[in-house]
C-alpha cells in the first residue's frame, strides 16, 4: 500500500460468527506498517448509499460488457448440495459469489 492510502472494508462474512471485534484485529507487524505509512482502514454499509444504486449498477454493467470488470464465483451443482454450499460460504470456502446451480435454463 502507498503512503497516506485507504483500505475499504466490506464483506468479511467469514468472520461474522467469530468472537472478534469489527473490524477484525490485525497482526502487530501489519499494524506497524499501517501506522508508518499512514494507511487508514474504513468500513462502510452498502445501505448507506441507496440513492446511488441505479447509477452504480449502470456503471458496473458497462464495465462488465467492456471486459474491464470480471466476476468470480464458486458454483455447486444440485439442490441437494445447498447446505454444503452455505457452510462453505459462511466459512470462507468460496471465491466470489456462491452459486447453487439447480437446473439448466433453455429457451
Amino acid at each position: 500500500m502507498n503512503k497516506d492510502s485507504h483500505v475499504v472494508l466490506c464483506g468479511q462474512i467469514s468472520v461474522y460468527n467469530e468472537d472478534v471485534p469489527y473490524p477484525p484485529p490485525i497482526p502487530e507487524d501489519i499494524q506497524c506498517i499501517l501506522k508508518d505509512r499512514n494507511i487508514t482502514r474504513n468500513r462502510y454499509l452498502l445501505i448507506s448509499y441507496a440513492e446511488k444504486f441505479a447509477e452504480g449498477k449502470k456503471q458496473l454493467e458497462t464495465w462488465v460488457r467492456e471486459g474491464r470488470l470480471k466476476n468470480r464465483e464458486t458454483v455447486v451443482e444440485g439442490l441437494e448440495n445447498t447446505g454444503r454450499a452455505f457452510v462453505d460460504m459462511m466459512s470462507g470456502g468460496n471465491i466470489g459469489k456462491q452459486v447453487v446451480k439447480v437446473a439448466e435454463v433453455t429457451g
